[in-house]
C-alpha cells in the first residue's frame, strides 16, 4: 500500500507530500511498505530497440565464435579480440536499457544500489544502523559542476544517492528523501558555509506554489 503522504505520478512526475504538490522531471521516489526507491527516469523508448540490436548481434558473434573459429593456440589472439568485442557490444546494450536505482528498506535499516534490466537486479544490501542527515554537495569539474545528494549514516559514513547538474533539482530530491526518513537536510554546496535547510519554509513555498 502506497503511503498517501508521499506519492509520485509518472506523468510529469507530480509530487504530493502532505498535500503540498508541484511538478518536476527528476528521479522517481516510491514509498511503499516502509521502503523507498530512488530511480533514474525511464529511458527513452528509442533506446530499447538499440539495446535489442546489440544483444542480438552479441548472440550472433558468440555463435560464430563457437562454430566458425578454429580453436588453437595459433588463433588465440583472434579469439581474445572476438571476446573483447562481444563484451563491448553487450556493455553498449546494457547502457541503453539498464536503469540505476537505490532501494532503501526502512523497516530493516538497509539500502541497496542496483543496476536493473527488466526484472533482473544486481546489487548488494548494506546495513544502516543510524540515519543521520541528507546533504547536497557541489562537485566542481573542469567543464562546470554537478550537485550530489548524499545520505549520511553510522557516524559520518555516506553514500551518493543522486547526481544532477541543477542545484534546484538536487535540493528537491534531497528534501523529499530527508522528509521520508525524518532527518535533517544540509545544504553543503559551500563547504565553508554549510547551512541546515529550513524544511518548514520549503513546505510553505510548495504550498504557495500549489495554490
Amino acid at each position: 500500500m502506497i503511503n498517501n503522504n508521499f506519492l509520485f505520478k509518472k506523468d510529469n512526475f507530480i509530487v504530493s507530500i502532505n498535500h503540498y504538490s508541484f511538478t518536476f522531471s527528476l528521479a522517481i521516489f516510491v514509498a511503499m511498505d516502509e521502503s523507498i526507491v530512488v530511480s533514474e527516469r525511464n529511458r527513452p523508448i528509442w533506446q530499447i530497440p538499440i539495446a535489442a540490436l546489440c544483444f542480438t548481434f552479441a548472440v550472433y558473434l558468440i555463435y560464430s565464435l563457437i562454430t566458425d573459429v578454429e580453436w588453437s593456440m595459433q588463433n588465440r589472439r583472434h579469439i581474445i579480440d572476438e571476446y573483447i568485442f562481444i563484451v563491448i557490444v553487450i556493455t553498449i546494450g546494457i547502457g541503453f536499457c539498464s536503469q540505476k536505482r537505490i532501494h532503501i528498506d526502512l523497516k530493516n535499516s538497509r539500502f541497496r544500489p542496483t543496476v536493473e534490466i527488466g526484472n533482473f537486479k544486481y546489487g548488494k544490501w548494506k546495513t544502516i544502523h543510524n540515519y543521520e542527515y541528507v546533504s547536497v554537495f557541489q562537485q566542481l569539474l573542469s567543464h562546470g559542476s554537478t550537485f550530489e545528494v548524499n545520505l549520511w549514516y553510522d557516524t559520518n559514513k555516506h553514500f551518493q544517492l543522486y547526481e544532477r547538474d541543477s542545484f534546484k533539482d538536487a535540493l528537491i530530491v534531497g528534501y523529499h528523501l530527508s522528509e521520508e526518513l525524518n532527518i535533517d537536510l544540509l545544504d553543503a554546496t559551500n563547504p565553508r558555509d554549510s547551512v541546515w535547510v529550513d524544511k518548514e519554509a520549503w513546505k510553505r513555498k510548495m504550498n504557495e506554489h500549489a495554490s
